[in-house]
C-alpha cells in the first residue's frame, strides 16, 4: 500500500492512537513484569574509604583567629635610658684616698699650670701635659687652674676664671677622659681654691 504523498513535500508518518481494546490489553501485560534488581559494584580489595580517614587537624600556629575574637598586641620590652654618666668631681675612689686628698698628704707626681693662658691655649696645654703625665705613669696630677670666678654670658672666654669653668668639660670630653679616675679640689699646701687634683687610674699589667 502506498503512502499518501503531500503536495508540498515527503510524506506524512500518522500515529495511531491505541484503541481503548488494545490500551486494556497492554496495561495487563505490563502488571506481569518485574523489574531487574540494580547491581551494586563488588568492593575492591585494598581499596581505603575515604570517609572513614580523620580530618587532619589545622595545627594551632596556621588557624586562623575566630571573628571577634580579642587580640593581644605584642608590646616590644622597654629599654631603659642610659644614666648619666657621674661627673667626675663626683667619681668615687678606692680605700682612703679622699682622706689623704682632702689632709694634703698626697704628694703630686705631676704638675701642670694653665693660670695666665688664653682658652686655647690652656686646652692645648692640657692635653699635651695629661700624655706626658700618662706616659710617665703619674697617679695623681697637680692642675693649676687660678680661681673660679662668676662669668657672664657676654664673653665668658674673655673674663677671669673662664678656665676654671670649663674645665671639667674639658676633662669629660677630652682624649683622656676614659684614663681619669677623679677630680678633686686641691689641698692649700698645693693652691687650695685655685688648683685641683686629677687622679688617674692605673694602668693594668698584661
Amino acid at each position: 500500500m502506498r503512502r499518501p504523498v503531500s503536495s508540498n513535500g515527503p510524506a506524512i508518518r500518522r500515529q495511531r492512537v491505541l484503541t481503548p481494546e488494545e490500551a486494556a490489553h497492554w496495561a495487563a501485560l505490563a502488571s506481569t513484569v518485574t523489574p531487574l534488581a540494580r547491581r551494586r559494584a563488588k568492593p575492591v580489595e585494598g581499596a581505603v574509604d575515604v570517609a572513614v580517614l580523620p580530618v587532619p587537624k589545622t595545627p594551632p600556629k596556621f588557624a586562623k583567629p575566630t571573628r571577634g575574637a580579642p587580640t593581644h598586641p605584642i608590646v616590644p620590652p622597654v629599654t631603659p635610658p642610659p644614666s648619666k654618666p657621674r661627673p667626675l668631681d663626683a667619681h668615687g675612689l678606692d680605700g682612703g684616698w679622699d682622706r689623704r686628698l682632702a689632709g694634703g698628704t698626697v704628694s703630686p707626681d705631676f704638675t701642670l699650670d694653665l693660670h695666665g693662658a688664653g682658652l686655647d691655649a690652656a686646652y692645648a696645654r692640657l692635653e699635651h701635659g695629661l700624655a706626658l703625665a700618662l706616659a710617665q705613669g703619674a697617679r695623681v696630677v697637680l692642675l693649676v687652674t687660678g680661681r673660679a670666678r662668676p662669668t657672664g654670658p657676654a664673653d665668658r672666654g674673655s673674663q677671669r676664671g673662664a678656665i676654671r669653668a670649663k674645665l671639667l668639660d674639658w676633662l669629660a670630653h677630652g682624649a683622656h677622659a676614659h684614663r681619669i679616675a677623679a677630680v678633686r679640689g686641691a689641698h692649700p699646701r698645693h693652691g687650695g681654691a685655685g688648683a685641683v687634683y686629677i687622679v688617674l687610674k692605673r694602668v693594668k699589667a698584661l
